[in-house]
């Protein structure tokens, strides 16, 4: 397992919105988490990604244990996190986002800025070719010299998972990436996940909400209910565990009776 999560726990105000969730990631697989509104998948995912602190329990990424790790730490081991809205930096231009989330950039080194210029220079264009690689290959080259504000809601997430890529992570977490997003691009992000997975074996968690998404793409499905993992399996295990099945049918009932 590339991620192990290990009874994590946090409340905010004595209300548990995790209460023990433990789980695995293979690597190289792609895992989907679900479950109904107010599980506690969202605040599962802050923790993983160093945006909050457990209370309890243990979270392991390749080997390195990240429970206390703030969020760039997370990121510089290979655990690179994409939001449900899209971080872009909307007044520069695409080409300009993806450079500025590249890794290990020497003109950041004052020194070597001064005394190694040529290093400076080649690093920079080779930022600047994988860059446009990766635009080319979200099919928004057309658009690289485009400041981030003028795109869609879908191209902004193409764009942001462009900036996680230029990380060189090992493993994405995405935070419900087809929400909001137009059914064309949402194909095209399912194809760019599957693919990533396939060609360099990037490992992936995602939150999603679309259950023929998640279904499709996921090796394996995590489901949360009430902050505790409920159910693991495949999407067709999952898809007919009665625990599933009454988690999500029984809060579809209490909205609808409340709706009423």
């Amino acid at each position: 397992m590339i991620l192990v999560v290990d009874d994590i726990r946090k409340s905010f105000g004595g209300v548990a919105a995790v209460a023990g969730a433990s789980f695995g990631v293979a690597e190289g697989s792609i895992t989907g988490l679900i479950g109904p509104n107010g599980a506690g998948k969202t605040t599962a995912f802050n923790m993983i990604s160093g945006f909050l602190t457990p209370d309890a329990g243990t979270i392991t990424f390749a080997g390195r244990r990240l429970e206390r790790a703030p969020g760039h730490v997370a990121a510089q081991a290979g655990l690179v996190r994409a939001f449900q809205t899209a971080r872009v930096l909307t007044r520069m231009t695409l080409m300009e986002n993806m450079m500025l989330a590249a890794k290990d950039q020497p003109g950041e080194t004052i020194g070597l800025a001064l005394f190694a210029p040529g290093r400076v220079r080649r690093r920079e264009q080779e930022i600047r070719r994988k860059a446009g690689e990766y635009l080319e290959r979200l099919r928004l080259s057309h658009l690289a010299h485009a400041f981030a504000g003028t795109l869609s809601g879908g191209q902004k997430k193409l764009l942001e998972l462009g900036r996680a890529l230029m990380v060189e992570p090992k493993m994405l977490l995405l935070d419900e990436p087809m929400a909001g997003v137009a059914p064309v691009l949402a194909e095209e992000l399912c194809e760019h996940i599957v693919d990533l997975r396939a060609e360099r074996g990037i490992s992936v968690l995602v939150i999603e909400h679309d259950m023929d998404m998640i279904m499709s793409i996921s090796d394996r499905i995590v489901v949360m209910d009430e902050g505790r993992v409920i159910a693991e399996g495949t999407p067709a295990e999952i898809q007919a565990h009665p625990r599933v099945v009454e988690a999500y049918l029984g809060r579809a009932v209490q909205q609808e009776g409340a709706a009423r």
